[in-house]
């Protein structure tokens, strides 16, 4: 085989992996696009959430609870907050309304995270 039909298919297979390449990066940041559009236009859509859940009172009551990233970042929290508060808190996967990025309420309560 000549060098020139080896550099064109070197050059072709190039060509292709650069496609490739793009094709992928571009539809990982619509991904992103999408979100931060969301995010910006106060959009409320409902999904399924780790979040850190607050209860205070007697019988306790959710009083207050917090979007977080995956559980082990959650555990690593309510271990915080328990040192520095007297209020009930556990982690949970839930059901909720999200806007911005936030929880705006609980619809239901699936899992509760040890």
């Amino acid at each position: 085989m000549s060098k020139i039909k080896i550099v064109f298919y070197l050059a072709l297979a190039f060509i292709f992996y650069k496609g490739f390449v793009a094709f992928q990066n571009f539809e990982i940041g619509v991904d992103d696009r999408v979100a931060s559009i969301e995010e910006k236009a106060d959009f409320e859509k409902e999904g399924e959430v780790i979040g850190l859940m607050m209860y205070l009172g007697d019988p306790p009551e959710l009083y207050e609870h917090l979007l977080t990233k995956n559980k082990s970042r959650c555990l690593e929290m309510r271990q915080t907050a328990e040192e520095s508060s007297s209020a009930y808190y556990e982690c949970a996967r839930v059901n909720a309304v999200l806007k911005g990025g936030k929880i705006v309420s609980i619809i239901n309560e699936i899992e509760v995270i040890e």
